[in-house]
């Protein structure tokens, strides 16, 4: 009960002193402001990031060949000499081959879905006689489409039977169709057509048997316009290969697991040590990593967080002023209420029952500016999350706690001045003018 009264009297001095009191929490509702945009931002942004990673594929697991650093190499063979002097290349030996790639999937039946395969050919510009248009051309299998979202308008997908045969096929883009024929021009007349596409210096006829759905990345930004936009073109990895008279194998690939792989990291692992120990055990120049989407979430995540904490910290600094601005209200309206102060220990109260009035108070006071300034702080942060093209989230966690933050603020720095009111001496308060 007797809490609840001294919430009534705090509330009452807050609302007879209205602009003292906005001014007083104006550095509570700043500090607290400034943290909860920021933290808005970091959260919109980190589950953004999520999505998108979530839609590449949070459990494709990309295989790789890396080189090995000279401490690694040293470290596995010995003290070796003249190694500084050694550039090691990729060459046909060392990149990863179709025969250990289904050694992988025959191992791994439950755990594998699919494997992706892609590998970029060269960038060009197609012409026609109504306009033109820019393409990355990629060589790819049919799995591909397993581990990439890409949605098909017209057409069909290209096939094992493309791969194996080595076709002379090519999957594009709506946009890459409206910059080559006119914007009016319907997908599935262009089916059957035959562009020419350059790689190394050469015309190769290509024949169009499906169009896809070309889908804008919201972080890149660019100046190009539409028509400028170069987008992928996709023909089978055998074609691709054969046009670039390019080596056998791989330098990666990417797994698609299935449902029964919960822990896409461990897998991860597993497949880094299987194709080590089977197929790179004796190669001293390379060996097997594996990356996921997933690692790669956390790892931006983490580095967004410990950006965010530290900006915020810094914002923070101003939640110290607002507390000594309330500290300095506070001994302020002790000296306005000293007899009021020895009016009530004349009467009876306890030293404690005045300390918690005036803590009580300035809990009050601060809970309130903490209040307006989670409200101007996600309004500020969901505006700069929109501005920037991502969905606003709100921190859960970091409102909680500011709320909390900012009744510790008020007990903290309302302390002393409580303290100072429960030590007066009654008949020197009652004297005070």
């Amino acid at each position: 009960m007797l809490i609840w009264e001294n919430i009534k009297l705090a509330l009452s001095g807050i609302l007879g002193n209205k602009m003292r009191s906005v001014l007083t929490m104006l550095g509570i509702i700043i500090g607290i402001g400034s943290v909860i945009a920021i933290m808005t931002v970091s959260t919109s942004l980190t589950t953004s990031i999520t999505s998108t990673f979530a839609n590449l594929g949070a459990n494709n697991i990309t295989v790789g060949v890396r080189r090995q650093s000279e401490q690694q190499i040293t470290k596995e063979n010995g003290m070796r000499f003249g190694l500084s002097g050694r550039q090691a290349s990729l060459d046909e030996d060392d990149r990863l081959t179709d025969e250990m790639i289904a050694e992988l999937k025959n191992s791994y039946p439950a755990q594998i879905s699919s494997v992706a395969i892609s590998e970029n050919v060269g960038s060009t510009t197609v012409s026609s006689e109504t306009g033109s248009a820019n393409i990355s051309v990629n060589g790819i299998n049919k799995g591909y489409y397993d581990a990439n979202s890409v949605d098909l308008l017209a057409g069909r997908y290209l096939t094992e039977e493309d791969v194996n045969g080595s076709k002379a096929v090519i999957m594009v883009s709506d946009k890459m169709i409206d910059n080559l024929y006119g914007d009016g021009t319907t997908y599935d007349s262009v089916l059957g057509n035959r562009i020419l596409v350059q790689v190394n210096n050469l015309y190769y006829s290509f024949y169009i048997v499906g169009v896809y759905e070309y889908k804008e990345d919201s972080s890149n930004f660019t100046s190009e316009s539409d028509e400028d936009t170069e987008t992928e073109a996709y023909i089978p990895i055998t074609t691709g290969k054969e046009k670039l008279h390019s080596d056998d194998g791989y330098q990666q690939f990417t797994v698609v697991t299935t449902e029964t792989v919960t822990d896409v990291t461990t897998f991860a692992d597993t497949i880094k040590n299987y194709m080590n120990n089977e197929f790179y055990k004796t190669n001293e120049d390379y060996k097997i990593s594996t990356t996921t989407m997933s690692s790669m979430t956390e790892s931006m995540s983490e580095t967004i967080g410990t950006v965010t904490i530290a900006i915020a910290f810094i914002a923070g600094i101003s939640l110290l002023v607002g507390g000594i601005g309330v500290m300095n209200i506070m001994l302020v309206s002790i000296t306005e209420r000293t007899r009021e102060i020895g009016t009530r220990k004349a009467l009876g109260a306890k030293n404690s029952s005045i300390r918690l009035q005036f803590i009580i108070e300035a809990m009050i006071l601060c809970l309130i500016g903490g209040i307006l300034g989670i409200l101007l702080g996600f309004g500020l942060g969901a505006v700069a999350a929109s501005v920037m093209g991502y969905t606003a989230s709100a921190p859960v966690a970091a409102i909680i706690g500011s709320v909390a933050f900012s009744m510790v603020i008020g007990m903290f720095f309302g302390f002393y001045p409580a303290n100072k009111a429960a030590r007066m001496d009654p008949i020197e308060a009652l004297r005070y003018e």
